[in-house]
């Protein structure tokens, strides 16, 4: 079971790829900003991606061989770690780099393998298979139409981004 340092609470949604899971988060957070919470986002990718610029500075000092890059500012800071190709990153290593008397809650956005709650996106549209049936720790399906498989499940509109708010206010940091 993934935990936290001071047990900062966490809540994942997860799908499969251009299911709507970033979408949602951008609906999501704003709404959980205005309530006065303080976020921390965790996003797992397959892709390969880099934050810097080629030409910057940061680029530079990285690719000529820097294992872990830290670039600040007086805005913000960055940690870039190269990992080897085979590393998966898992939640457990990741989540001790947040600031946890700075949070009050982690959104999660993918990591559907690990052990955390978790809220599947489904649209059923798509023709995928939910993942709810097989994973425990699934607390709620946000949807757009009702599933394909029936669940006792919670089902939370995703066109609502309030309602899905509100579940994770109650369920997850146990406000109202």
């Amino acid at each position: 079971m993934v935990s936290t340092t001071k047990q900062i609470p966490i809540v994942g949604f997860v799908a499969g790829s251009g299911t709507g899971k970033t979408t949602l988060l951008l609906k999501i957070i704003p709404l959980m900003k205005q309530r006065g919470l303080r976020l921390g986002v965790i996003k797992h990718t397959h892709h390969q991606f880099d934050i810097d610029q080629p030409g910057k500075d940061s680029y530079r000092l990285r690719h000529a061989g820097a294992d872990q890059t830290l670039v600040a500012s007086r805005h913000r800071w960055a940690l870039m770690v190269e990992t080897t190709p085979l590393d998966e990153p898992n939640l457990d290593y990741l989540l001790p780099h947040f600031e946890p008397g700075k949070l009050d809650l982690i959104l999660v956005e993918g990591f559907k393998h690990e052990s955390f709650p978790k809220i599947e996106i489904h649209r059923p549209q798509l023709g995928r298979t939910p993942l709810f049936p097989q994973d425990p720790l699934i607390i709620a399906v946000a949807c757009d139409a009702p599933p394909v498989i029936a669940t006792h499940l919670p089902l939370l509109d995703m066109n609502k981004p309030e309602e899905i708010v509100a579940f994770i206010e109650r369920h997850i940091l146990q406000l109202v």
